[in-house]
């Protein structure tokens, strides 16, 4: 076993298709978080895809499901669209101060946990994403991460998505209440998400990224956009009417899910 130590919630006591997972983060060096969300209907034994959705800061594991409804988007998306079914795994990102960036601190591994970590613990709670297709986005800090560790990890992700993202660290660093000296960063990769880019370009697995017409973070996006595509490196981005608000990205998710079941490997 991966972890010293597993909990997982009782499916009598949630509800359907949402499983509570606590493991004992090597990366971390304490417990750690995941909420997950297997589709109604799956039949046990057939292959799912593994989603992994990266909250942003002041968040926790519960905030896709609970503020973004991101088990109902994908329900939606499989009734009414066809989706094929995934699996949702959404992490903490580890709970440091107002939000921890998802790279390496002196004291914790932040961007481990999330890229070798939890996919192992989705597999316990849900063994039919064991060796599945891997998909990564996230929100905000969650987009950063999403299209950096994406980046950095690019042969274990399938297709990557973003939201509202920042681009470089200090953007996070300014919005927290910790002050800067208590980043005591580690973190030996790039941490511009351009730089990270740029780096494994040869690379990529397909990636996306939107962001809403009236978001603080809209010009950093459309930056980004532009250095891509002055590097000659392919993605998709989009603009959408709205702010750096939960209604957005509950709306928009569908894009990132959309975008991934493309992505599906053909069988």
């Amino acid at each position: 076993m991966p972890f010293h130590t597993v909990e997982i919630s009782d499916p009598a006591f949630t509800e359907p298709g949402v499983r509570m997972v606590t493991v004992k983060s090597a990366a971390l060096k304490r417990r750690a978080d995941l909420a997950c969300y297997v589709p109604l209907g799956h039949q046990a034994g057939q292959r799912l895809p593994l989603v992994i959705l990266l909250h942003g800061v002041y968040g926790s594991h519960w905030a896709w499901l609970y503020k973004g409804g991101a088990h109902r988007v994908l329900e939606r998306l499989i009734a009414q669209e066809g989706l094929p079914p995934m699996m949702l795994a959404m992490p903490s990102d580890g709970l440091w101060g107002d939000g921890s960036g998802y790279v390496k601190h002196a004291d914790a591994d932040y961007a481990q946990w999330i890229v070798d970590e939890v996919p192992a613990a989705a597999a316990l709670a849900e063994p039919a994403v064991a060796g599945a297709p891997l998909f990564i986005t996230g929100l905000s800090m969650g987009g950063y991460d999403a299209l950096r560790l994406g980046a950095l990890h690019a042969e274990k992700f399938t297709a990557l998505s973003a939201h509202s993202s920042a681009t470089r660290i200090e953007q996070l660093i300014n919005i927290v209440e910790e002050p800067r000296e208590l980043f005591q960063l580690a973190d030996p990769d790039p941490l511009a998400v351009i730089d990270s880019l740029k780096a494994h370009a040869g690379r990529l697995p397909p990636f996306r990224f939107d962001c809403g017409s009236e978001d603080f973070l809209i010009e950093p996006n459309r930056e980004l956009h532009r250095q891509l595509t002055e590097a000659g490196i392919a993605h998709e981005y989009q603009e959408f009417p709205g702010a750096h608000t939960w209604p957005y990205w509950h709306e928009h998710l569908a894009d990132s899910l959309r975008f991934f079941a493309r992505h599906l490997p053909k069988t």
